[in-house]
């Protein structure tokens, strides 16, 4: 497990649903709902683990990004 995602080298690398959700801030139950809703970051499935790959999880926070709250989605 990785004690800080953010800082690692390796962008390309592979991140467990904990470190995620760690990035995220979010719960892990969280995640595991956006999974099933087809909502927040894409994953990978491998056997019976959830990965996912650390520049897409910065891209996927970076496409969040408001400049104001009443911008929406597609803005």
């Amino acid at each position: 497990m990785l004690s800080n995602p953010i800082t690692e080298a390796g962008q390309s690398q592979l991140v467990t649903e904990v470190d995620a959700a760690k990035l995220l801030c979010q719960s892990i139950r969280t995640l595991q709902k956006w999974r099933v809703t087809g909502y927040g970051p894409a994953h990978y499935k491998i056997g019976r683990n959830v990965r996912y790959r650390l520049n897409e999880l910065n891209t996927w926070i970076d496409s969040r990004r408001r400049s104001h709250t009443s911008q929406g989605d597609g803005q």
